[in-house]
């Protein structure tokens, strides 16, 4: 079978990986504590927006199940697609499904922990690169969007570097473009001030 070709597997994994990447875990730990995410800090329903309003304690385990789902969906995908085309895009279905969830009525998060998970299983290396630059970033600049859209910028020239087929790039490449559009809010923050930082809003944890 050829590594970019689409099977009734390949389409299964897809759709699976969509509704997997739908488990909003911010949602589940923020209403677990009585709270609603999308009334609280930026809305967004994300690891940053839980750290910095519930604290780290509430945020780990969000940003943890969003990494496990994505690599759950890469797993998936990949073993009834039979390639690694079609572990990124199932990689690529699970953050379509973070981003806009049918279990939370599509108001989802930027995906960034959710690729993060998807590279760490397709290419343990790859992903561990990208999560070291999203936390060194954080650590220095205390703002996670600074972090994630350089893992997210770094992503494909690290593919490309070790040689990774056509087909696994178009769907890497599609995971990093709707984590740099849903982060569009961000760039204009960025760009023109009202960034909010991890400490920003932060309650004890």
């Amino acid at each position: 079978m050829g590594d970019g070709a689409v099977t009734l597997g390949a389409v299964a994994g897809f759709v699976l990986a969509y509704l997997l990447g739908s488990i909003d875990f911010a949602v589940l730990v923020a209403r677990s504590r009585g709270e609603d995410i999308y009334h609280m800090g930026s809305g967004n329903p994300g690891a940053a927006n839980v750290l910095r309003n519930l604290g780290w304690r509430a945020a780990l385990p969000v940003m943890l199940g969003d990494m496990a789902k994505g690599a759950a969906a890469a797993a998936l995908g990949a073993a009834l697609g039979g390639s690694e085309a079609a572990g990124w895009a199932a990689g690529f279905a699970a953050v379509i499904g973070h981003c806009f969830p049918i279990w939370h009525r599509f108001r989802g998060g930027k995906g960034v922990a959710t690729a993060f998970g998807a590279a760490l299983w397709l290419q343990p290396l790859v992903g561990l690169a990208l999560v070291a630059i999203w936390a060194g970033l954080l650590a220095a600049t205390k703002v996670s969007s600074i972090g994630s859209l350089a893992a997210m910028a770094a992503l494909l020239p690290i593919l490309v570097a070790i040689d990774t087929p056509a087909a696994e790039l178009v769907w890497a490449g599609a995971i990093v473009g709707l984590v740099v559009v849903r982060h569009a809010a961000n760039i204009r923050g960025l760009l023109f001030g009202g960034v909010r930082t991890v400490r920003s809003d932060t309650r004890p944890p």
